[in-house]
């Protein structure tokens, strides 16, 4: 107001000073839908302690085989090479000197390694990159049936038997590969006669345990079917596990601290404590979701079983990759969990292809379904980027996920009924007051997360969430618009 102007009344600016402010409490912008803890059935664990009991498996499974690549080339520990079925059982002793005698090979992208009908006897280990195996279906065509990565291999079987290769493989990145020759695996026994009987005794052994077990490695149960009289019913029992796999709930915790003189004086219109509780819980909630994905020890991404492993075949998330992330959970399957740079990766795609998702609501929230299946978002599934500056750019992995005891799948572990418990398994415990007035709360949530099959859980690993398709360009009004969607 300019100074010879008279004023008639009080100033908004200072009759504001009489009012009561209408306040919000405070928010936060790290919370997140968290559909993944409400999606998951949660069992009553005593003893803090799970125990999952499986039939026996006969036949080990094969396993990535972790290979440390430096710019000197590529190696493994000798222990690993029995991460492959077939060699699982050699003697020490063979398994160091077939180690020590891998060569390094620098293959570009393009290259066929093994042919189809021809014999290459070679094993080899993926250090770096990727590579696709085809075969020839019935019409003659060449027909993709899997696409390995780093820490995968081929090749083992005919290394050791006397046949041409049933299979093509070609490299479709530039590979880092760790090769074993049949002619470096002879000169291995060649030195050694006990050494190449005992490799005899092994591969034998194999072969003739492969007809008993079934494809996940389980003992056949001896059966008998028909209208044929006069028969013996076979007898038959089913094994278990003798070192069943045990989960210990895991905890997150945290102490709040409040001075008594804010809690006293600026109680009103919200409870200070009441708030720096919630908030605190919503960050704990937070961790809880991501160490149900991330923790080495039971996150989902770390308890995948290397053979429902799958790669993005392009790259960016296809429907077909979803496609075969369904044919490797088909047994019930009850959600996706993607990050939402992936979902809308996925939904480009599908774009492209004129063949747009459904979308349904989901607690509240429209979600993406495919094939009827709700892709639920989740930013705890990371993006692995090699520019820190472009966290949204990378490559991050879709999980594919049945759940619930009854159908063998995932489930969440908690403990109710703790001492302090103000949330299912969550307790506040009040730890007293130092001389400077200050109150101490202990937050502890107990927690753990169970797989109670192997072909519960899927993931479709290396897919990358920053591709963009460039449509031809548009005429708008005699304009060109020269857009690139």
């Amino acid at each position: 107001m300019s100074d010879n102007v008279l004023q008639r009344s009080v100033t908004t600016e200072v009759a504001r000073n009489l009012t009561t402010t209408s306040k919000t409490n405070p928010k936060m912008m790290s919370i997140t839908p968290r559909l993944l803890l409400s999606l998951l059935p949660w069992v009553q664990v005593e003893g803090g302690t799970y125990r999952v009991n499986r039939t026996k498996v006969e036949l080990s499974k094969a396993e990535r085989i972790e290979v440390d690549v430096t710019t000197g080339g590529a190696s493994f520990h000798p222990e690993s090479l029995r991460s492959v079925p077939l060699f699982s059982r050699l003697p020490d002793a063979l398994v160091t000197r077939m180690a020590a005698s891998f060569s390094t090979e620098e293959v570009s992208l393009g290259n066929t390694l093994v042919v189809e009908g021809k014999d290459r006897s070679k094993f080899f280990i993926i250090a770096q990159g990727q590579v696709e195996v085809l075969s020839k279906g019935a019409h003659g065509s060449d027909l993709r049936i899997a696409l390995l990565t780093e820490g995968e291999y081929f090749g083992e079987i005919e290394l050791v038997a006397d046949r041409a290769s049933d299979v093509t493989v070609r490299t479709i990145t530039p590979c880092v590969l760790l090769t074993l020759s049949r002619k470096d695996l002879d000169a291995i026994l060649k030195k050694s006669p006990s050494l190449k009987d005992d490799f005899k005794k092994v591969i034998d052994e194999h072969l003739e345990l492969l007809s008993t077990v079934n494809k996940y490695g389980e003992r056949n149960i001896d059966l008998v079917s028909g209208f044929a009289e006069n028969i013996e019913i076979p007898e038959t029992f089913v094994d278990y596990s003798a070192s069943p796999r045990e989960y210990s709930l895991s905890a997150v915790q945290t102490v709040v601290r409040a001075h008594t003189r804010v809690t006293d004086l600026y109680n009103g219109p919200y409870d200070q404590l009441a708030e720096q509780m919630r908030l605190t819980i919503e960050g704990i909630k937070e961790r809880q979701e991501w160490e149900l994905i991330n923790s080495q020890k039971f996150g989902l991404l770390h308890s995948v079983d290397p053979s429902m492993r799958t790669s993005a075949r392009y790259g960016s998330p296809t429907p077909d990759d979803l496609d075969e992330l369904l044919a490797m959970v088909w047994k019930k399957p009850a959600f996706f969990l993607a990050h939402p740079k992936a979902i809308a990766a996925f939904c480009r795609e599908c774009t492209w292809r004129g063949v747009p998702p459904v979308t349904e609501n989901l607690y509240g929230t429209p979600v993406i379904t495919w094939r009827g299946i709700p892709i639920i978002p989740c930013d705890k599934l990371e993006i692995k980027s090699r520019y820190h500056s472009h966290r949204w750019f990378g490559t991050t992995s879709i999980l594919l996920v049945r759940i619930g005891e009854a159908d063998q799948g995932v489930v969440g572990l908690h403990q109710a009924g703790i001492p302090g418990e103000i949330m299912p398994s969550l307790s506040a415990r009040f730890m007293g007051m130092d001389t400077l007035g200050v109150a101490s709360y202990l937050l502890s949530l107990y927690f753990s997360c169970a797989v109670l099959t192997d072909d519960a859980l899927a993931v479709l690993e290396n897919v990358e969430v920053g591709f963009y398709h460039d449509y031809a360009h548009r005429e708008l009004g005699g304009f060109d618009l020269g857009l690139g969607i």
